[in-house]
């Protein structure tokens, strides 16, 4: 064992393209890798290619089968949220928060009333933010509701 995670740590999937792994002259396409990235830990846990006729969604899966996240809190972007894998995630006994975007049908707006009709806690369990960049500013809203 390399390393051992803590209860709570953060376990970051996420994709990426690799830089200059395009080859025009042979036909091959930029190598495409999902990575399980440990906050805490400061290192790269596992990374699984993407298929050069697929996406992120089918190589995502693929993580948490080989990690031990028991205790952790698994973050995927829009495109993993998933109920197979939020499946997978349950099953090895890890938590997840999971991105959320217009393209999952019926649940965002689920969740935008979820968050208008019902109280947080209490105030302290409310948050905002406002960033800017890459041309953009962008306002975040984070809020703690019971169970």
């Amino acid at each position: 064992m390399v390393s051992e995670l803590c209860s709570g740590e953060i376990i970051a999937i996420d994709g990426k393209r690799l830089r200059q792994s395009y080859n025009s002259s042979s036909g091959k396409s930029a190598i495409h890798m999902v990575s399980a990235w440990a906050h805490d830990a400061r290192m790269v846990l596992a990374q699984v290619k993407v298929g050069d006729k697929s996406n992120e969604i089918t190589a995502i899966p693929e993580l948490p089968e080989v990690l031990d996240i028991a205790g952790c809190i698994v973050t995927i972007d829009a495109m993993g949220c998933q109920t197979a894998i939020a499946q997978k995630i349950i099953d090895k006994e890890g938590d997840y928060l999971f991105g959320l975007k217009g393209n999952q049908g019926k649940a965002l707006e689920e969740v935008k009333e979820h968050f208008d009709t019902h109280p947080v806690i209490d105030e302290s369990h409310t948050k905002t933010t406002v960033d800017g960049g890459h041309g953009r500013i962008e306002e975040r809203i984070y809020k703690i509701f019971s169970a």
